[in-house]
């Protein structure tokens, strides 16, 4: 579940138990706003942590944290495209 999909949940959970005054037979919308808004607070701690998690993995690969020599050139590849039109332009 993303962050964005979990602030939804709460925000639905949070409109059903406060903002909704329909009473159903069988059903309390405030018991189901409340699930949903613990759901989605769940759902929230959990991709925050997803989040740290990746962002802390992430980083060079094979270079010493701190270290005096300099750090290795990385290669890049430049793509050049070059379009050649034989007919004169109208």
């Amino acid at each position: 579940m993303t962050v964005a999909g979990s602030i939804i949940l709460i925000m639905l959970g949070a409109i059903l138990t406060w903002a909704v005054e329909v009473d159903l037979a069988g059903l309390d919308l405030n018991v189901v706003g409340v699930i949903l808004m613990l759901g989605g607070l769940a759902g929230l701690l959990f991709g925050i942590y997803r989040i740290r998690v990746t962002r802390r993995a992430v980083g060079p690969i094979g270079e010493p944290v701190h270290s005096s020599e300099e750090p290795v050139a990385r290669r890049t590849t430049v793509h050049e495209e070059r379009r050649h039109y034989d007919e004169p332009p109208l």
